[in-house]
């Protein structure tokens, strides 16, 4: 059985694909009321699965009328999706988890297919990278990048 974090984004995923902008404006509060939660695991839900590194943007206005819209980001040309990876979401330095994101969303995307996906997630690996966290970071950030150069070079 899945968990209501599960279900909650499927929801959101589903209600996305399904607007005709490519957009979801939801209230918190009535979300939370829909899946019989407290609004603090939509937060969550939001947080850990619709990251700018899984290709979404949030935006939110809290208080009287807020809401939150997420939309899936736009890939208009190879350079641009290169200059966002490497510039804004990679930086210097890059977490294990936030590097499998960036990978995953590739692969969503049909920029990169399985083999590759997998490939890019072993070689930034930590136990590959078997290395002090601070150098192991800045050092998978280093691989991340040529690796997105050279893929999206082709």
């Amino acid at each position: 059985m899945r968990n209501i974090s599960d279900i909650i984004e499927q929801h959101l995923k589903r209600i996305l694909q399904e607007s005709p902008n490519g957009l979801v404006e939801i209230q918190r509060s009535e979300l939370a009321d829909m899946f019989q939660c407290v609004p603090s695991q939509i937060n969550y839900v939001i947080n850990t699965r619709f990251t700018i590194e899984k290709g979404y943007v949030v935006e939110s206005k809290r208080g009287g009328g807020g809401y939150i819209r997420i939309r899936k980001a736009q890939i208009t040309s190879k350079s641009r999706l290169q200059e966002l990876l490497t510039e804004e979401l990679i930086g210097s330095s890059i977490t294990q988890g936030a590097a499998y994101a960036i990978i995953d969303r590739l692969h969503e995307e049909g920029i990169i297919n399985s083999r590759e996906a997998a490939l890019m997630k072993t070689a930034t690996s930590r136990t590959v990278l078997n290395l002090e966290t601070p150098l192991r970071d800045r050092l998978r950030a280093n691989l991340l990048k040529h690796m997105i150069a050279s893929i999206l070079i082709r």
